[in-house]
């Protein structure tokens, strides 16, 4: 993959100073300005001494870097801070794959800056570097990147669930009461579900074959063909019907995340959250970071529907209890691949 202005960079996992499994899926939202370091000491000195002058520009609110290190001599020292961090590319995977390195062993060190939709901004070679830090001075804010306003691509649906199968879908989850919802993690080749503060959610999955029926059926009449109106995807299976619950009392919330990049997830296509008691809490709304800080928040009984590939956050509920039906689409191509990674037959419900 060549590494082209205005293309979309790569995607890889690399470990850090403080984090095994660093995605690239996490840059959405902001700058990035990768430094892929020369391994000779006297041209590593002199691109940090760039980076040391800037470092009030890496704030990981407009801007972070992102120091990728192959050696050994300099990862020992490396130290990940707020706004700068360090790649530890020790087998030279994601040098190759941003060209700083070619298949033939040689090192060609350099700065990538990337937009906050992860597109390259600017490629230059690390002792010629006068030209990107002047561009990187003059960034504008994050959601000016572009020039123009930014929208979500994202359908917002409105009466997809009537008040009363609303009122019915809440009366379930506080008779079951929910339980602490985790995040998924890619460990060891396996998709597990860990608690952690990436989460505070509570959900319930229905069981009442009635309930999930009528819930099945609102969504084939009411959602799916609009979904493939507005996105020309025929939705073939529904993945869990559950209710969750963001509660202001520990600040119910999900970080910025993406809903495909596990080996358990990857099937996955669209996201969907159906509010169903819009009008009872405060905060709780959807931002997608790689498309400004607008918020997104459908009606009781409305839905809004996403690409799980879209960097997206649910933001803290400040009064009240958020109450969300929370399912996810997908086709038969993506059974396939759910099926492969399970290792077993797929468990999602065909429409």
């Amino acid at each position: 993959m060549s590494i082209v202005v205005g293309a979309l960079a790569p995607r890889f996992v690399c470990p850090t100073t403080s984090n095994p499994r660093y995605t690239s899926a996490a840059f959405g939202g902001r700058y990035i300005l990768l430094a892929f370091l020369p391994t000779d000491v006297t041209g590593r000195r002199a691109a940090l001494g760039l980076v040391g002058a800037h470092r009030a520009l890496f704030d990981d609110i407009k801007l972070s870097a992102y120091g990728v290190l192959r050696d050994d001599d300099a990862i020992a020292l490396a130290r990940d801070q707020t706004g700068l961090r360090w790649f530890l590319d020790r087998d030279a995977a994601v040098s190759r794959l941003f060209e700083a390195l070619t298949p033939e062993g040689e090192e060609r060190p350099r700065w990538v800056l990337l937009d906050p939709a992860e597109c390259v901004l600017a490629v230059a070679d690390i002792d010629k570097a006068d030209d990107l830090f002047a561009q990187v001075r003059a960034l504008p804010a994050p959601q000016d990147h572009a020039g123009v306003p930014l929208h979500a691509p994202v359908l917002i649906a409105p009466r997809i669930f009537d008040a009363d199968l609303c009122r019915r879908l809440i009366a379930y989850y506080q008779t079951d009461g929910g339980s602490p919802s985790g995040v998924m993690r890619e460990i060891d080749g396996r998709t597990v579900g860990v608690l952690d503060a990436y989460k505070k959610r509570r959900d319930t999955m229905i069981s009442d074959p009635d309930l999930a029926r009528e819930a099945r059926e609102a969504l084939v009449t009411r959602l799916l063909p609009q979904i493939r109106k507005v996105f020309q995807f025929k939705v073939g299976y529904i993945e869990r019907y559950m209710v969750a619950c963001y509660d202001a009392e520990d600040g119910g919330y999900f970080k910025p995340h993406r809903d495909d990049t596990t080996k358990g997830t990857a099937h996955r296509r669209f996201a969907c959250s159906i509010n169903l008691n819009a009008e009872e809490f405060e905060g709780g709304d959807l931002t997608f970071a790689e498309f400004g800080p607008q918020t997104y928040r459908p009606p009781t009984g409305g839905a809004v529907v996403f690409s799980c590939s879209l960097l997206h956050e649910a933001t803290s509920v400040t009064k009240g209890k958020r109450y969300a039906f929370l399912p996810f689409f997908y086709d038969g191509a993506a059974a396939a691949i759910r099926e492969a990674n399970l290792g077993t037959f797929d468990t999602g419900e065909d429409p």
